[in-house]
């Protein structure tokens, strides 16, 4: 009688306990990380990510945080696990930032912290998070001058940063260093590191509880049932091949309506998403890395799909995407790329959107807002000789109207999702020399349709530093608003101003460095809403009055 091996895998209650449990770990992580970082860009406005992978750089699990970071995150584990080849050990910590070894773009710093089972490696605790400086030649982050990488800022390829459960000092004071606000970096990175560590510690007991070989096992049949619950939907969408266009504004160097194109085949359960027609990259920071662009179509699909789908490798099993180098959305090595995580990973995600919406009108939803933000570095006359680096998350744009419903307002970009938070008015007055005089839903920004896109907002902000300060923008969609989806007309576009209290006011550029800025100084933001969907002439007159009666039209 032949003897068969015992069967390692778990049974159907415990593979969803052990499911949810790899989903309380990260979303533990990310708490943690909220509530300890320095930076208002992390501790407010929650620009950050956390993902589970497994040995083999496999995305298992993620929380619900920045969608365009987790699609690109297994890269981020994958450029370790090929950098430091069977050298990992327990107590190793690893970094990076480069989008040429595993990043999207250089203000995205990732740790990797890997954990074992008798000295096996078992699974990845990856953290992304947004610095609020990462050196270059303008502060925040954002170069709009910048035509190749090396003025963007520092770029870090994976590094061992701590070993025996200790940071390096000399590498953390180096890489401090080359920041303009080196007590914030310092803070933020030893937040990633904790949240990392915590991450750890949950998995190793339950490493002690199950076993890495029934964790292992639970792995396969999570990732196989996303694949599985992702081609089910996907079945069920019209088959055919699909084109749809998005358009930036300009690179801040001359190129104007650079285009994103998107042909989609749909066949069975699977897709293909072929980018190779899109416009060559361009001088300016628009360009996309290859695992940003990745991301971007990745969470195309994850809009597309239901909510229940776990959002892990399994699911984008069905997806293959294609795209050629020298392109904006998979440039060269040495492109200018830090604007990618927003523009034009926006409008690629417009395009994949539009394409499939003739396949699966009833999941398309109009465009959400584009990404118009503002970094203000200068000094605070109630902290002497403390100079500080602002971001502005606030007036944020409206989301897109969709099959069952209006957008939401004030939800922000198609790359977050909601996941970025303006976060207090107050505590940014608390924390910063700002006042909000006016922060507010913008009437009439929204695209008109059967369901309307979310408003706008309008912003006006005075400028309350110790003598003058500097600004720069990075940006787009002043010329071009969201778009409308299957009749929705477009979203408003953005329009930003300076209203200085000496001179011209003047309207801002979407990608602008420079600005000089002075005590008393406004800035007036009227940012877009989302596109519309469906046909205007459809829409509920019930809703129309309501949305009179509301001030919102």
């Amino acid at each position: 009688m032949t003897e068969t091996a015992p069967d390692t895998g778990p049974d159907p209650v415990t593979l969803a306990v052990l499911e949810n449990r790899f989903r309380a770990v990260v979303e533990e992580m990310g708490e943690a990380l909220l509530r300890t970082a320095t930076s208002q860009i992390l501790n407010s406005s929650r620009d950050f990510s956390i993902a589970l992978c497994d040995a083999r750089g496999r995305l298992v699990a993620q929380a619900d945080h920045i969608p365009v970071h987790v699609g690109a995150m297994p890269f981020a584990a994958e450029a370790v696990l090929a950098a430091f080849p069977g050298a990992m050990r327990p107590g190793d910590c690893f970094l990076l930032n480069d989008p040429w070894h595993g990043g999207s773009h250089l203000p995205d710093l990732t740790i990797v912290l890997p954990v074992f089972e008798d000295g096996a490696l078992v699974f990845l605790c990856v953290v992304r998070a947004h610095q609020s400086d990462i050196g270059g030649a303008t502060h925040g982050g954002y170069n709009p001058g910048a035509t190749e990488i090396w003025q963007e800022g520092l770029r870090i390829p994976p590094i061992r940063l701590g070993e025996g459960d200790t940071l390096r000092e000399d590498l953390v004071a180096m890489l401090a260093l080359n920041t303009r606000i080196a007590r914030d970096f310092r803070g933020d990175l030893m937040a990633m590191w904790g949240s990392a560590r915590l991450g750890a510690k949950r998995l190793e007991a339950l490493l002690a509880s199950h076993g890495a070989a029934k964790l292992n096992a639970a792995v396969e049949a999570i990732l196989d049932l996303a694949e599985a619950h992702a081609g089910r939907i996907i079945s069920g969408w019209t088959d055919g091949t699909y084109h749809g266009e998005a358009v930036l504004d300009d690179d801040g160097h001359g190129a104007e309506d650079v285009t994103i194109r998107a042909t989609v085949t749909k066949q069975g359960a699977t897709l293909v998403v072929d980018l190779t027609a899109s416009d060559p990259q361009t001088l300016g920071f628009v360009n996309s890395s290859w695992p940003n662009t990745v991301s971007a179509v990745r969470m195309a699909l994850a809009y597309l799909l239901d909510p229940e789908v776990a959002k892990n490798d399994g699911a984008f099993r069905p997806l293959t995407v294609i795209a050629r180098e020298g392109t904006v959305v998979r440039a060269a090595p040495g492109a200018a790329v830090t604007l990618c995580t927003s523009h034009c990973s926006n409008e690629i995600v417009e395009a994949v959107v539009k394409a499939l919406s003739h396949a699966c009108p009833e999941r398309a939803m109009g465009g959400w807002g584009r990404r118009f933000r503002i970094a203000i570095q200068g000094e605070d006359p109630r902290r002497p000789g403390r100079k500080f680096v602002w971001h502005l998350f606030h007036a944020r744009p409206g989301g897109g109207g969709h099959a069952t419903g209006d957008g939401w307002s004030g939800a922000g970009e198609w790359h977050s999702a909601g996941g970025l938070k303006f976060g207090s008015v107050e505590m940014a007055e608390a924390r910063f020399p700002l006042f909000f005089r006016r922060h507010e839903f913008l009437a009439g920004s929204a695209g008109d349709g059967q369901y309307r896109g979310g408003l706008g907002g309008e912003l006006e902000l005075v400028l309350q530093t110790a003598g003058p300060a500097r600004a720069n923008t990075a940006g787009d969609g002043a010329r071009h608003g969201a778009a409308g989806m299957l009749g929705g007309q477009d979203g408003a576009p953005h329009h930003y101003r300076l209203l200085p209290v000496a001179g011209e006011a003047r309207d801002l550029r979407t990608k602008e460095a420079g600005i000089a800025l002075a005590p008393g100084d406004v800035l007036h933001v009227r940012s877009g809403g989302g596109g519309g969907w469906g046909d205007p002439a459809r829409r509920d007159p019930a809703a129309r009055a309501a949305d009179a009666a509301e001030g919102l039209v």
